[in-house]
């Protein structure tokens, strides 16, 4: 361990701003993990209510469900409940509103990890020209028969390359993985909340038909 900060010194200045990528990406990378839990977002009590409901007298108890399950899935079906009384066409746009405010949220923080799998590399590259520049003054100076004096920057100049990747590459891989797994969420959201809707249609035209039997 010792001897890997001591390697990680010798980086230079560059090993500061790589230090805080790295800092930063791993902090959204563990709130991520967290958020995009399928039973975090997709709430099985809210899932069940859905399933369940079989007439308006059921809507009552999804609501309160989905007051009590704060979240991205509980808005978008609190929203379709709260205005069912809206025809198909308000319902749905009033539905797509409310989704992407709460993908928003769903996408919240990868922004971040995409910059840092950007950047990064650039600022491992930045560090290899700086390194390099320090090596070509050095040679300028003394001459090329002064290993250890060409050594410092050298190292600079490999180190800062390889900490930019090793923290670029997962970054990247983490970006695609999350992005992924955030679109399947929101793909099963739109599902659950088409079968609402549809059930929301069936009430509709079932309490229409019970009007007109009445009169």
């Amino acid at each position: 361990m010792a001897e890997l900060w001591d390697t990680l010194q010798k980086g230079g200045i560059m090993m500061i701003p790589l230090a805080l990528c790295s800092v930063l990406g791993l902090a959204v990378f563990i709130q991520k993990i967290f958020d995009l839990r399928r039973k975090k977002v997709l709430v099985p009590e809210i899932i069940s209510v859905i399933e369940k409901i079989s007439g308006p007298r059921d809507i009552s108890l999804a609501m309160n469900i989905c007051n009590e399950k704060s979240g991205p899935f509980a808005n978008i079906i609190k929203a379709a409940l709260e205005n069912r009384q809206l025809n198909k066409q308000e319902i749905k746009e009033l539905i797509n509103d409310e989704g992407r405010q709460q993908i928003r949220n769903l996408e919240r923080g990868l922004v971040i990890i995409e910059t840092i799998a950007g950047v990064a590399p650039l600022l491992g590259l930045l560090g290899t020209v700086i390194g390099m520049i320090k090596v070509f003054t050095i040679i300028s100076e003394v001459g090329v028969g002064q290993a250890s004096a060409l050594s410092g920057g050298i190292s600079e100049a490999l180190i800062t390359t390889a900490v930019g990747l090793s923290i670029g590459i997962p970054a990247l891989v983490c970006y695609n993985y999350f992005t992924s797994k955030a679109e399947g969420l929101i793909l099963d959201i739109e599902k659950y909340t088409t079968a609402l809707l549809q059930k929301i249609r069936t009430f509709k035209k079932k309490s229409a038909q019970g009007v007109e039997d009445a009169v």
